[in-house]
């Protein structure tokens, strides 16, 4: 059983966390690494130039007829990692992050699809987006996965108290550049005697805000490498919500959410924190079935659903957190998906 590590070049991008931490749990089935050592090479034309002297390596050492996991997307090599691993009689399992015509980066469907069911099983994030691929006339099997992991070495301990404070803290992590996420400064003209904000993330524009400073709910925290932020975040809640509009998550990025598994929530969940998520996120199941947190169809509602909340609700709800926390922070939740990939691969 093998996979291929390569450069992840930011780390302070989720995206590359949430790769990084499948080679963690893949390790620890017993997967091998053909590649170079995984590294965090800013420069994206060095790490491309690594990239495939790396994959180019690897593809030649893999062996016949031997399972091998990949990561979608990998645009750049990932039809030569198909090539060669047909090739040689391969098994290919795919965990799939991203579907780039859901996030409306891509309106070919079609030809995004035939990178990804090439493989022989996939694994996708919930049940929303398997149906999606069932939509799309997808005959190979399926595997959902839940819910990403936030790997993590030690266990954030800063959020464990469960007693409920007067206000609620809710954290949100994000990035705020070029108008993403502009809704945040709409929490200001909120009823909002309940709670108040803390933003991680890069990008933050204070000029942005609708009041004054002094006024608003709004307190930047910073920005922090994915490795190091579930030890910086102090809350009682996350916040999973994305677009421009308060009253429902809007644009491609809040039309994802109906499919995608955002990895904040795992980020959150390390933490120790419920989390408030949009009523129509595809990750709100799995958020209000295990009482990990609430789930809302309108933010300007969120004032008056926190007044109602007990404090018995909450520390139930805390407790479920630390549950789960433990599974996040030790890659279980992937470790899972593919040994249930594993049983379909050798059933064939």
């Amino acid at each position: 059983m093998y996979y291929i590590s390569r450069n992840y070049k930011s780390l302070f991008n989720a995206a590359g966390k949430a790769k990084t931490d499948c080679e963690f749990s893949l390790k620890a089935l017993g997967f091998k690494n053909l590649g170079f050592k995984q590294s965090s090479i800013p420069n994206s034309a060095i790490g491309t130039i690594k990239n495939f002297f790396g994959i180019s390596m690897a593809l030649l050492r893999l062996p016949f007829k031997s399972v091998l996991c990949t990561q979608y997307p990998n645009n750049k090599f990932r039809k030569l990692i198909l090539f060669f691993a047909k090739l040689k009689g391969c098994k290919i399992i795919t965990i799939v992050h991203d579907v780039r015509c859901l996030k409306g980066r891509t309106k070919d469907i079609q030809a995004e699809l035939s990178k990804i069911v090439c493989s022989d099983v996939i694994i996708v994030h919930n049940e929303a987006m398997k149906t999606w691929f069932l939509e799309q006339h997808t005959t190979i099997p399926i595997v959902v996965l839940g819910i990403f992991d936030y790997v993590s070495e030690e266990k954030p301990l800063q959020n464990k108290a469960i007693n409920k404070s007067d206000t609620y803290s809710i954290a949100y992590a994000g990035g705020f550049g070029e108008g993403k996420n502009s809704y945040i400064f709409d929490f200001d003209i909120l009823a909002h005697s309940k709670y108040h904000l803390k933003l991680y993330g890069v990008g933050f524009d204070t000029n942005k805000r609708k009041v004054s400073e002094e006024a608003s709910v709004l307190f930047y925290q910073g920005a922090f490498p994915s490795d190091q932020i579930a030890h910086k975040i102090e809350a009682d809640f996350g916040l999973v919500w994305d677009g421009t509009s308060t009253a429902s998550c809007s644009g491609d990025l809040g039309a994802y959410l109906k499919y995608n598994n955002p990895h904040k929530t795992s980020l959150y969940l390390l933490c120790g924190l419920p989390v408030i998520v949009w009523d129509q996120a595809a990750i709100a199941s799995f958020i209000v079935d295990n009482n990990l947190g609430i789930s809302i169809s309108d933010l300007k509602d969120l004032n008056a659903v926190l007044e109602k909340l007990t404090p018995e609700d909450y520390a139930l709800m805390k407790n479920n957190v630390l549950g789960v926390q433990e599974k996040v922070m030790k890659g279980q939740f992937v470790e899972t998906a593919v040994k249930k990939a594993l049983e379909k691969v050798n059933g064939q």
